[in-house]
């Protein structure tokens, strides 16, 4: 690898690592792990949210790859810059906006959401599943559907597609899942505890800034730094 391909890698890793750190805490993906922890076992529950975060990463990252073969570089970059204004100030306004008991109302809303699923016929029951049950658990089953069913069109997702357009796939790849094993991993062990101390006026807030400066950094350097 180049110096030049080793800059944009790392570049590509460390803004995929910041961007999932403050768009995930606190996040629906988030409060469904720490939830599915405090009732089941802790690994199996980390093992599920992790492979749908990764498997979503990956897919991703590659649509953020493709895209650019069919529309111009210059056409992405300025797409890219949009998408990253517009996500920096719906969270500033989500912040601006933001309730205390926010947060609270959200865990009672994935509860909900849980305890429906746990009431209705489940998949593992019927006949089909269970000659897959002695390969893949329950619990991990559960944990990956519902963990990659929330992500899918959330604002980290399409932001990692934005991201990989004009930054090295690879890199922006790995920063991802790295971020979501650090966010899954902080909501396995204590994440309700941590969902209820961190203020999500001040996550969204940050989130806002750093994806204004993504856009700004855009702004500045043009097409052709990335």
């Amino acid at each position: 690898m180049t110096p030049e391909g080793e800059a944009t890698f790392v570049e590509g890793l460390v803004r995929s690592l910041s961007m999932i750190l403050v768009s995930e805490i606190g996040d629906e993906t988030f409060i469904i792990a720490a939830i599915l922890a405090m009732r089941n076992k802790k690994r199996i529950v980390f093992a599920g949210a992790i492979a749908a975060l990764a498997l979503m990463t990956v897919i991703s990252a590659a649509l953020g790859y493709v895209v650019p073969n069919l529309i111009s570089k210059q056409t992405t970059h300025n797409a890219a810059t949009i998408l990253y204004t517009f996500f920096g100030l719906r969270l500033l306004y989500i912040g601006y906006k933001s309730k205390n008991n926010e947060i609270h109302d959200e865990i009672a809303e994935v509860n909900n959401k849980l305890d429906k699923s746990t009431d209705q016929p489940r998949i593992m029951k019927s006949s089909t599943f269970k000659k897959f049950k002695l390969m893949l658990n329950p619990i991990f089953l559960e944990t990956f559907v519902l963990t990659f069913l929330a992500e899918w069109g959330d604002r980290s997702q399409i932001a990692t597609i934005t991201l990989a357009t004009h930054k090295n796939p690879v890199g922006v790849t790995i920063g991802g899942i790295i971020g979501h094993a650090i966010c899954t991993g902080g909501a396995v062990i204590g994440g309700q505890l941590l969902a209820m101390k961190i203020s999500q006026r001040t996550v969204a807030f940050v989130g806002g800034i750093v994806f204004l400066l993504f856009a700004l950094h855009n702004v500045i350097f043009g097409a052709d730094k990335d």
